[in-house]
């Protein structure tokens, strides 16, 4: 038996609840992973709530790090006793055992301890596919990149200073703006008090301050319908928003506005397109680790709860009192 954190309907924090659920032996192609940390990330709440639609009554995360305890027939990728972390699957991360697509788990290389690899598995390759294969970053840009000390954005701030691109990041705090500043982020603007007005016109114009009048080839907008002017006008011509998240609301752009403001681009990418097949996503988690073991990007907790608090976690994250990532000890 295995416990589990369930929702039988969609709503807030309070929906969900700690349950013995039972775990059966591995099948074909599947391995049974016991979990020592499971992360928290926003898209759980997009679940839990019902934005993101899914069968009922069902598990909750995507995004672990654990040990496997035994495989099925025909499993090579992975045996008894690895130390594996994986985020994609099927929901039901926030769990102490499961069973799990073998092909989606990534082994963990020694020197990265499971603390640590459960704050980078989502986010680390969150970074690395915005950075290195959405808009291919060669080093040497200056870009703006909202939420810059959420938990992705402690980690891009990193990576950019890794590679040598100059970030302006926009945090809500001057405490989030201190730890943006520790982690690599070159400029903050901080946001705090200002509305959908407002950041339209005070982030344009400290960007372009920044760039001397250029603006920036590329936004990474994580925060959505309350920064989409803000973004829209911080973009060169031609330049590229990449819309990878909307904690503040959904994004509804007329594309004649594209058009108006410089022939810009739009994408929304998923992890899921750039992550598979297989290799391509141990190619990424070999380049994340890379920078990991090199001293060169560092992941930990900010924010820990046990599993039975997961509720708690989620509303933290909702009201913003957090910074980085969280995770579930199990």
């Amino acid at each position: 038996m295995a416990r589990a954190i369930r929702f039988h309907h969609t709503g807030g924090p309070e929906v969900l609840t700690l349950e013995h659920v039972e775990v059966g032996e591995p099948g074909p192609g599947q391995a049974r992973v016991r979990h020592t940390h499971v992360a928290v990330n926003f898209i759980d709440i997009y679940f839990r709530t019902g934005r993101y639609p899914h069968p009922l009554p069902a598990g909750l995360g995507s995004d672990a790090v654990g040990v496997v305890e035994a495989v099925g027939e025909g499993v090579d990728v992975v045996k008894p006793g690895d130390r594996v972390g994986y985020l994609l699957g099927p929901q039901g991360a926030y769990s102490d055992l499961r069973v799990m697509p073998a092909e989606v788990l990534i082994p963990l290389p020694d020197g990265i301890s499971d603390r640590s690899a459960a704050t980078l598995m989502m986010k680390g390759l969150t970074a690395q596919y915005l950075f290195r294969q959405v808009f291919p970053l060669q080093g040497g840009e200056t870009i703006l990149y909202h939420a810059a000390a959420g938990g992705v954005g402690l980690v891009a701030c990193q990576w950019a200073r890794a590679i040598g691109v100059t970030m302006i990041g926009t945090v809500s705090t001057e405490a989030k703006a201190e730890a943006a500043r520790a982690h690599g982020c070159t400029h903050v603007i901080v946001t705090a008090g200002m509305g959908p007005g407002e950041l339209a016109r005070e982030i344009p114009k400290r960007v372009r301050e920044l760039t001397g009048g250029r603006g920036v080839p590329v936004v990474f907008d994580s925060v959505g319908q309350d920064t989409l002017m803000a973004s829209l006008d911080s973009l060169q011509p031609r330049g590229v928003l990449v819309s990878n998240g909307t904690t503040s609301g959904p994004v509804l752009v007329d594309t004649t506005l594209l058009a108006v403001k410089g022939s810009l681009w739009l994408t929304r990418p998923a992890m899921l397109h750039y992550a598979t097949p297989r290799a391509k996503m141990l190619e990424m988690a070999d380049e994340l680790f890379a920078h990991v073991l090199a001293g060169r990007i560092r992941g930990e907790p900010q924010q820990v709860f046990r599993l039975e608090e997961a509720a708690a976690a989620h509303r933290a994250l909702e009201s913003r009192q957090t910074t980085g990532a969280t995770v579930l000890t199990v």
